[in-house]
């Protein structure tokens, strides 16, 4: 029963000595606990160059800069995108790889975006006064209008060629302004095969021991040039050592430790079910249709595996749900809390309603869900023209509004970013197309019924199979010129198009809307307010000295190189080039590209491959630098074991672990497989 029991006092206690637990803020990390714990100084100095050498990539990931002229590294499943773009059915660069061997051969990523966080101003103090007094409606758009007005504010001040965008902290316990410097040209420079980069595929996902090279180079361009980054990561060949501190700086997507259990409830039995119901499907139509070419195999082959991973983790996830014993904790850690404010007339007028503020919220949730999901979320047109079609139509009619009044999505903050994905040259195959559409359509009158009068606004007397066909068909927005066109005009030119993804985007907006406002009033309103006042609560009562849930901004999380025991075995921290052949078969996805095979002999058997760390972290840190405890670089997180997926609603050190690619294994691949010996010039290796 040790594992059970020392779990209840970290999740109760999750600021305790013994722990590695949290994601921690640039302005609020523990130094005196890592100090104490593993002797390591991190002050304000080295803080500040972690976060001046990590960046955030657009699509989810993070990375890091590896030299000052721009170089990026991060993981190779976070270029994904970017190579399915540059690729056709004449060059595969998923399966073949790629490496420019100078400058000029760098290959442009369309519509990629990578940031650095540069400043951050806390203006929680700010929301308060706009939105004191108010009910729970207004609140919310008032909240949301000096958000803007504070980005506004922000990026007046900051120039061209920063960027700002309000965070919310601790479930809005704190607001701030975040400044990124963006880089909008980011190339691909090396990426190795997927055979090597995924090995072992869906398998040995979330699995421990590994063997991949989950990595990729990118480079940012400053006016046609690469940029300049003096912050950047020097690299120590060995990689870490055993036990050694280490920390990961990095973007983590989103937790939900803060949740209360009603929203977990709702998490277990509403929302994870109906997400793996679609998915394992879709996944299924997508494997039937790969097979109808060689064509259709390479357009969803990173597709598949990235879908893959979606339902391990969702079935993880509700698995940790459905564990009894750690649901009951946090229902007592809940009670604990409730009783305190209970305890205190004062934080009982100001908090006790909070609970019965997201309760409310909830039953209104369910109350509408599905269709909130199909229509607004648009999980009914799971196409990217569609997409396209919806943002063109949303932009144009909210740009015509005062900016503190628009959706928080089409705010002139907003607006670079969302040019640029929509006019970026990407490729779109219309039979895939068709297959998603076809899918979604179908899932929606599954959902909603063959009654509901979204069903007949959208399909009318058409089956999903042949409404998606002649949308797809028809439509001309897989031209990015043409969107751009429709993008720049106005409303009354956007109702005269005659492309049907227009029309249809149109014709079920005012419902979307409806939708929409009757969330954002009868849930979000709420269910904020709420959250708000258990943030404050727990300030209240336990002080500021925790963590926020992830939301895909900075932190840093500490650790060390540690395995774990499983089954009553102990786990390596380490694996070692020698095995890899070993669990080779020749057959996907065990089988290994030919530079590789070449390269055997060469290669030194004892290299260390992967390894694994008690750091605290989850999806939106692939990428993420693995930092020595002296500012070195000896690693790339890429993934966590399978334990590490219950880490979205709490932290167990038992066995919660962090999986790397040691930088002894990238410098050799570099110079003995692929001869990219001008790549390893341009990185600094710290010996």
């Amino acid at each position: 029963m040790r594992g059970s029991m020392y779990v209840a006092v970290i999740i109760t206690l999750p600021f305790a000595a013994w722990s590695d637990e949290g994601m921690w803020t640039i302005d609020n990390f523990p130094s005196s606990r890592v100090s104490e714990k593993y002797n390591v100084d991190v002050d304000e100095e080295w803080l500040r160059s972690a976060q001046l050498s990590t960046t955030r990539l657009e699509n989810g990931c993070t990375g890091s800069f590896a030299s000052g002229d721009g170089l990026v590294l991060t993981n190779n499943h976070c270029t994904w995108g970017c190579i399915q773009n540059l690729s056709s059915d004449k060059r595969n660069l998923s399966d073949e790889g790629f490496i420019a061997k100078s400058r000029e051969e760098e290959l442009q990523c369309p519509g990629q975006q990578v940031s650095v966080l540069v400043n951050l101003d806390n203006v929680t103090n700010d929301i308060a006064n706009t939105i004191g007094g108010l009910a729970d409606a207004e609140a919310n758009e008032a909240r949301k209008a000096k958000l803007t007005d504070l980005e506004s504010a922000c990026e007046e001040a900051a120039g061209d060629k920063l960027r700002c965008e309000a965070v919310s902290l601790y479930n809005g316990g704190q607001y701030f302004i975040y400044t990124y410097k963006r880089y909008d040209d980011v190339r691909l420079v090396f990426a190795p095969e997927l055979d090597i980069a995924a090995f072992g595929g869906d398998p040995d996902n979330f699995n421990f021991p590994r063997w991949c090279l989950d990595m990729s180079f990118l480079r940012v361009y400053e006016d046609g040039k690469p940029a300049s980054t003096p912050n950047y990561l020097r690299w120590r060949e060995s990689g870490p050592q055993d036990a050694e501190p280490v920390f990961i700086a990095g973007h983590p997507g989103s937790t939900d430790r803060l949740f209360t259990t009603s929203q977990l409830k709702m998490l277990r039995d509403d929302v994870i079910p109906l997400w793996l119901l679609r998915y394992s499907e879709l996944r299924g139509r997508m494997l039937a249709w790969k097979d109808t070419s060689p064509e259709a195999a390479r357009i969803v082959q990173q597709r598949i595996l990235g879908i893959e991973n979606g339902i391990k983790v969702r079935r993880n996830q509700l698995k940790a749900l459905h564990d009894d014993e750690m649901m009951a904790i946090k229902a007592d850690q809940e009670a604990q809390l409730r009783k305190s404010i209970a305890a205190d007339p004062e934080l009982q007028l100001a908090y006790g309603d909070a609970w019965n503020l997201i309760d409310n919220a909830i039953q209104a949730h369910q109350n509408m869900y599905e269709e909130h999901l199909f229509i607004e979320n648009s999980a009914a047109l799971n196409s990217e023209l569609y997409g396209y079609a919806r943002t063109i139509v949303r932009g144009v009619a909210e740009r015509e509004r005062p900016n503190n009044e628009r959706l928080r999505a089409y705010t002139d903050a907003a607006l670079p970013q969302i040019e640029q994905r929509l006019f970026a040259a990407r490729p779109i195959d219309k039979n895939y197309e068709k297959l998603r559409l076809t899918f979604s359509l179908d899932k929606m009158r599954e959902w909603l019924g063959p009654d509901s009068k979204y069903v007949h606004r959208i399909l009318g007397k058409e089956s999903p199979e042949s409404l998606a066909a002649s949308l797809i068909e028809d439509s001309r927005l897989d031209d990015p010129a043409y969107r751009e066109s429709l993008w720049k005009g106005n409303e009354k030119e956007l109702k005269a198009s005659d492309d049907p993804m227009i029309q249809l985007a149109l014709a079920i907006d005012p419902d979307a809307r409806a939708l929409r406002t009757r969330y954002e009033n009868d849930v979000e309103a709420p269910r904020v307010r709420g959250e708000e006042k258990i943030a404050d609560a727990r300030f209240r009562i336990y002080g500021t000295d925790t963590y926020p849930d992830a939301t895909f901004t900075l932190r840093v999380t500490y650790g060390a190189v540690e395995g774990w025991e499983e089954h009553g075995e102990m786990i390596d921290s380490f694996t070692h080039t020698n095995r890899l052949f070993e669990r080779t078969t020749g057959q996907r996805p065990f089988s290994l590209p030919a530079s590789w095979s070449r390269a055997r002999e060469d290669l030194n058997p004892d290299t260390p491959f992967n390894f694994s760390l008690t750091t605290d972290i989850t999806g939106g840190n692939s990428g993420s630098p693995i930092v020595a405890g002296d500012g070195t670089l000896v690693g790339l997180a890429f993934d966590g074991n399978i334990h590490s997926i219950a880490g979205d609603y709490w932290f167990n050190q038992d066995n919660n672990r962090t999986v790397g690619v040691n930088t002894a294994i990238i410098l050799e691949a570099l110079k003995v497989v692929y001869d990219a010996d001008h790549l390893l010039d341009e990185l600094t290796v710290v010996q």
